[in-house]
């Protein structure tokens, strides 16, 4: 018999009818690329390999199929990659991402291949390392966004470990803490401030606008004549700095408030007082230039009105009239104060409903895209529901005998 091929060594051992090594499924890959992967015996061999082939030829049929080799590479290098690919977002959505993955998700998880994460031990460090409602939310919107991406792109990995994630309930307040001051108790806070910064104030109690569109108000968005302003743009903060923002928080800040007689007055004290320019110098390239020459309301000295100051005449303000009162926030266990400046802006929101102003005219008004907050924060007082209720039940228990306690 002929040795093929010739000079084999291996030529005149016998052909063994069962196989008792490893068995290896061939396939291609899309590309045409044949690919092979082994089955030890151990791990099934033949059936086992079978099963793999009828998987993976279905999944390349489907255009389903993925390189597992690249979902081998480390979060750190899926970050470098993923981040550089991200559009423009704002600054501050920008920084609260780089911000969780240097802080939460980068510590723990950077080394480890796409291909190793699971749902479970997502779950588990989620819930037992991460601190905080609003940051679990952020930090599981992070890694959900990330693994998607890694799933789409080329899936890298079949399906994505954080999609259901899970970050518990948002911890809840006492309605006390989220029913704003009233219209009196305002009206003693703004005596005990001083008198430079009581128009601010009176500004914001009557127009309900945010703090950052207050500050960023600019003499050329107002119309003292039409007795109204447009919200154009705000101040906003990152990291400590000021910067303008051509957007306010949603399309809906985009609008025209009206100007009540006190917020009018407000307006001219400071006019009279800083004679901002007229014109608007477009934001540019720096964001962080401000030109507070162009602004209605600043501080004392000229310059950008700064959360950080004014809360140094805001604290003993409302402490001297008598309505400071600490409130421990359930998430983070810090103590805060109430009132704060926010609150403002309900007290003209809870004003609005009180007039009976249409609830979709006072959603344009506060710049709110749904009015579904305006509904349940401020026009459904606990103390409103008590008293409807009771209207209700009081007549059906006049001339009904209660029971009487009696000593024994």
């Amino acid at each position: 018999m002929e040795v093929y091929p010739p000079g084999d060594k291996y030529a005149d051992r016998r052909r063994r009818r069962d196989c008792i090594g490893s068995w290896q499924a061939r396939y291609r890959d899309p590309s045409g690329k044949q690919r092979a992967k082994n089955f030890p015996i151990a791990d099934g061999g033949k059936r086992a390999a079978e099963a793999f082939l009828d998987d993976v030829r279905g999944r390349v049929r489907r255009r389903e199929w993925g390189d597992p080799k690249r979902g081998e590479i480390t979060m750190d290098q899926w970050w470098e990659l993923w981040w550089e690919a991200q559009p423009d977002r704002a600054v501050t959505t920008r920084n609260r991402k780089l911000s969780n993955w240097t802080v939460h998700v980068q510590p723990k998880w950077g080394r480890w291949r796409l291909c190793d994460l699971e749902h479970i031990e997502l779950q588990a460090w989620l819930t037992r390392e991460v601190k905080g409602y609003h940051t679990r939310k952020k930090v599981a919107e992070l890694l959900n966004g990330m693994l998607r991406a890694a799933v789409k792109d080329g899936r890298r990995i079949p399906f994505n470990p954080a999609a259901d994630l899970e970050v518990g309930d948002a911890p809840g307040k006492h309605p006390d803490d989220l029913r704003p001051p009233s219209w009196e108790q305002c009206a003693l806070i703004i005596d005990e401030l001083p008198r430079y910064y009581q128009p601010f104030v009176a500004f914001l109690q009557h127009t309900g606008m945010r703090w950052g569109e207050a500050t960023a108000l600019r003499w050329e968005n107002v119309d003292l004549e039409g007795q109204h302003l447009k919200v154009k743009e705000v101040l906003s903060e990152d990291r400590g700095r000021l910067f303008r923002k051509a957007a306010p928080k949603t399309v809906a800040g985009f609008r025209t408030v009206p100007l009540l007689p006190p917020a009018a007055d407000a307006v001219r004290t400071m006019v009279e007082r800083w004679r901002p320019s007229e014109k608007v110098t477009p934001i540019g390239d720096d964001p962080y230039q401000l030109h507070a020459e162009e602004l209605v309301f600043r501080g004392p000295q000229g310059g950008v009105l700064t959360r950080h100051n004014f809360r140094r005449v805001w604290l003993p303000a409302i402490d001297s009239a008598g309505l400071a009162r600490e409130v421990v926030n359930p998430e983070t266990g810090r103590t805060e104060w109430w009132p704060r400046v926010h609150d403002l802006r309900h007290v003209f929101a809870t004003r609005l409903k009180d007039m009976g102003i249409p609830e979709k005219d006072a959603q344009a008004i506060l710049g709110h895209e749904r009015g579904s907050k305006v509904t349940w924060l401020y026009q459904h007082a606990p103390e409103d529901v008590a008293d409807r209720v009771r209207a209700k039940l009081a007549p059906e228990t006049l001339g009904v005998r209660t029971l009487r306690a009696v000593a024994g």
